[in-house]
């Protein structure tokens, strides 16, 4: 079996360029003992790989230039020599930015795609559902009658974020780019919604939204920048920051001074927590019980954005800076 997949030509920072990438064909080796071949059928492209690219080691460890690119990714097990994988199986790994691999079915998660269309356990019931779930949960702890600002609302963890807030019976203020995107934010439950392309002050227009819902008593950070700032103007005093992405400042080339009032986090004695997904699997039970009710009561709905092809990876990557996704970005190979 042939795979088609995405190397990275060099560490960079800065603004994310199609020269980065580079495609390569490779023939699949059969799998060994314990080993499984699978022939993907959607990738996942995320803000977080942003991270990998800079060639330093964060919380998790940097691409290899020259080697093959890795992600999320579902598809279906076509040759197997390990108990309890059979072809046809379907199952989600993290060898993503390729058309299939071999590898070792360790680790490798089986998927009921019967249960929920595949590409859902790259979206809401995957890492961008589960981070929404966790900032809300965990991090935030909302409660009903409170209301939560939930920035980039049109991105994956954005329009997951929205839903779940309100199916925890809080009041929901969205902000996103644009009329298709705010239009989106609004017919998937926010109360409120602010294009924040469209203010001079983003500050005084989440106020003005907000303030018929009685104020903002949380945040869920995924752009920093101005909304960071805008945030420690708006939130009310003992306010909850959930932060879990800050893509506005992924591609800079330098350092950049931060909010200017960062005072407020004493003022206003609030509390700021960080978080990465993946330490805290341990709510992922209870995740896909409270997500399996609300899909069941109609309470959440999805929308994916898809570029077909796993040559369009890069492509589809890079229209996560520019804006280009409502929901989940996806790729369909």
């Amino acid at each position: 079996m042939k795979s088609r997949e995405i190397h990275l030509t060099q560490h960079f920072t800065g603004k994310v360029k199609p020269e980065y990438f580079e495609m390569t064909e490779i023939d699949l080796p059969d799998p060994g003992e314990g080993e499984i071949q699978v022939k993907n059928a959607w990738l996942s492209v995320d803000p977080y790989m942003r991270g990998r690219m800079i060639g330093i080691k964060t919380y998790v460890d940097p691409f290899q230039v020259g080697g093959p690119m890795e992600g999320g990714a579902v598809g279906q097990v076509v040759k197997s020599k390990a108990d309890g994988f059979a072809e046809g199986d379907w199952v989600m790994s993290m060898h993503g930015w390729r058309e299939g691999w071999t590898a070792p079915a360790a680790g490798i998660t089986k998927i009921d795609a019967n249960l929920l269309p595949a590409e859902a356990y790259l979206g809401v019931a995957g890492m961008p559902g589960m981070t929404a779930y966790i900032g809300l949960k965990r991090m935030i702890d909302l409660k009903p009658g409170e209301s939560l600002w939930m920035s980039a609302g049109a991105g994956a963890v954005g329009t997951a974020g929205i839903q779940f807030a309100k199916a925890m019976g809080a009041n929901v203020v969205a902000t996103a780019g644009g009329a298709e995107k705010t239009a989106f934010c609004t017919e998937i439950g926010a109360d409120a919604v602010v294009d924040y392309k469209a203010v001079d002050d983003l500050a005084a227009a989440v106020k003005t939204a907000a303030k018929p819902l009685g104020g903002v008593d949380a945040y869920y950070e995924n752009v920093g920048g101005d909304h960071l700032q805008a945030a420690l103007d708006v939130i009310k005093p003992f306010g909850r920051f959930a932060v879990c992405g800050m893509i506005a400042r992924y591609n800079d080339d330098t350092p950049l001074p931060g909010p200017t009032n960062l005072t407020q986090i004493v003022a206003k004695k609030l509390t700021l927590r960080g978080f990465i997904v993946s330490d805290h699997f341990d709510l992922q039970g209870q995740f896909i019980q409270d997500l399996s009710g609300w899909m069941m009561a109609g309470k959440v709905k999805t929308r994916d954005t898809i570029y077909e092809g796993v040559e369009k990876t890069p492509e589809a990557f890079m229209g996560l800076f520019e804006g280009k996704n409502i929901g989940k970005m996806l790729v369909k190979i």
